[in-house]
Formats: structure tokens, sequence, C-alpha cells
């Protein structure tokens, strides 16, 4: 059985992500709280996207429309904009929440960017509800939610907070924020920033122009940037993470650990060993303290190594600019390659 909800709103093609005020009084809100919707499809190439599964609020989707440069019109000035310029179709179909904005005549020459409008969405859904979202000039917002979530704009921020499931998200131009979440995260950005809080399980981030910022993470973490610094704390399991442009600063560690910096210089401190630890910095000096009473396996390159007051049970070459043996009887492997300066310690 389909259940068409008439609406008409609109989306605009904007080259700036439009922030939304999601405290104004909605365009139009529309109830869903008799559709059991288990699915989210929107799409809008001008506003922002906002998904809850929230306990305590009823099913329902608000609309915010906005003038050009976030300007407030009449209702009635909207009205006229819509009818004449744009179409959105919302549908639900079998517990399938549909919503398509966009503007009548796309890529026409006699466009008057003045009369361009930006429309946000607000959903309130249940918890169990996948998403499928998509925007080209704003942001999207998940929370509370533990379906499979796909979101991606090009040209916002990403927010997400207490997603459970496979979580897919893109952004080309915006700063992405996750956090308590879990299981298969895969978050990615163009050009802006990432910090990543309370999360666990598979999770991939990458950042192309921008700063990694992670905290509290477990599980299985891969972390990239092609342009930013690294900063991570508490980290548990495994942590892949590099960067070609900037510095490295990692604490409170207990994971095996790969970490490389063509541009800045490293320092790193390890609680417990995980399976491995291999640094890599080409562009500065490094700074390592490892714990004092493991076995491990040193393989040291560096400019000059600076040895620690105390090594414990080491057996094998120690150098100024190289160390090989072993260390409390030997164990995890640790291979560090520098192209400056060493400073090795180790906790108590």
């Amino acid at each position: 059985m389909k259940n068409y909800l008439l609406l008409l709103f609109i989306a605009c093609q904007s080259c700036v992500a439009l922030g939304q005020d999601w405290n104004k009084t909605p365009y139009e809100t529309k109830s869903l709280a008799s559709e059991g919707i288990r699915s989210v499809f929107v799409e809008t190439s001008g506003g922002s996207i906002s998904v809850s599964g929230a306990s305590g609020e009823q099913p329902r989707i608000e609309v915010y429309v906005r003038g050009n440069n976030n300007s407030d019109l009449s209702r009635e000035e909207i009205k006229k904009r819509l009818d004449e310029d744009y179409v959105l179709e919302v549908l639900v179909n079998d517990h399938e929440l549909h919503a398509r904005a966009k503007r009548k005549h796309e890529g026409g020459f006699n466009w008057d960017w003045k009369r361009q409008l930006s429309i946000s969405f607000k959903i309130f859904v249940p918890n169990q509800s996948a998403t499928h979202l998509s925007t080209s000039g704003g942001s999207i917002h998940l929370d509370n939610l533990s379906g499979s979530e796909n979101f991606t704009t090009s040209g916002g921020s990403l927010h997400v907070d207490h997603l459970v499931g496979v979580i897919r998200g893109e952004t080309s131009g915006g700063s992405i924020e996750v956090s308590n979440s879990s299981n298969d995260i895969k978050l990615e950005t163009s050009g802006g920033s990432i910090h990543a809080n309370s999360c666990q399980g598979k999770i991939r981030l990458e950042t192309s122009g921008g700063s990694l910022n992670l905290e509290d993470l477990k599980g299985s973490i891969t972390a990239n940037t092609s342009g930013g610094s690294i900063h991570a704390n508490h980290i548990d399991g495994e942590l892949i993470t590099g960067t070609s442009g900037g510095s490295v600063n990692l604490s409170q560690l207990s994971c095996s650990l790969e970490a490389s910096t063509s541009g800045g210089s490293m320092n790193v401190e390890l609680l417990r060993l995980g399976k491995y630890v291999k640094l890599d910095v080409s562009g500065g000096h490094v700074g390592l303290k490892l714990p004092a009473n493991q076995g491990m396996n040193l393989n040291l390159s560096a400019n000059r190594i600076n040895p620690a007051s105390s090594t414990g049970k080491f057996s094998g070459e120690w150098e100024k600019d190289h160390v090989r043996g072993s260390l409390n009887g030997g164990g995890v492997p640790v291979n560090v390659d520098a192209s400056g300066h060493l400073d090795l310690s180790f906790s108590e």
C-alpha cells in the first residue's frame, strides 16, 4: 500500500554549504508515526540533512527553507518560488521514506541565482533504520541509529554520533566528527579534518587536506592524511596511520602500531606493545617511549640515537646511529627508520 505525503519543497544548486539553524520554525512538518519507517532515502542539492533515531521523539519529517545567503523569506514568497522553480517528491512506500528535491530546470542559462533557495530535512525515525543520504551543498548529521548508513555531501561536514552497524560517509569539502559509534566505520573527506572519539570496531578514516584527532578508539584502526598532523590518545588494538605533511603525536597506546610521516616529527608513547611496532620518519626527529619490562627485538636506525638512562636486559649491537638486538629476552619486533635523531626512553 502506498501512502503519498503531499509536500512541495525545494533544493538549489549551491557552491557553498549553507549552515542551517534547526531552532528556526520548520516550513512544514509531517508525521511518520503510522509508517513504521525502516529505511530513509534523501537527495537534495542545496541543504543539510539530519536523521535521528533518538528515543522519545515522535517519528516525523521537518522541512526548513531559507533564501539566498541564508535570508528569511515569508511563507508566501517561499511557496511562490517553490511552485515556479522547484519540485520535491516525498513518498512513503513499504516502510521506506523517499525524499528527493531538485530544481525544475537544472543547468538552465536563464536561472536567477537571487531566487535560489536552500532546503534542509530533519527526520526522526525508529532506531533500527537504514539511511541513504546525498546533498551537494550542506552538512549531514546522524545519531542513534543501528542500521546500514550511507551518506555523502560535496560541500558540508559530517557529524556522526551513537551509530552501530555498517557506516559509510564521504564529503569533498568539510570536516568529519564521529563519536560513540561501532562495528564497521569508513569515513572520508577531501578537504577537512577528522575527529574520532569513543569508537570501536573496524575503523577507516581518510582525509586529503586536514588533521586527524583520534581518542579512545578500540579495534582495527586505519587513519591517514595527506596534508595534516596526527594526534592520537588511548588507542587499543591496532593502529595504522600516516601523513605526508605534518607531525605525529601518539600517546597512551596499547596496540600494534605502524606510523609514518614525510614532513614532520613523531612522538610515540606505548604503554603496552601489540604484535609489532613500525615507525618511518623522513622529515624530523623521533621520540619513542616503550614499556620497560616487555620483551622486544629492536631494529632502530636514525641519524643519532640517544639512549635511555636504563635499557633493561639488552643483548646485541648498540651504535650511535643504529641498534640491533633483543631486550628482556626478545619478543615484539620494534622497527624504526628515521632521518633525524631518535630519543629512546622506557616507562617504569
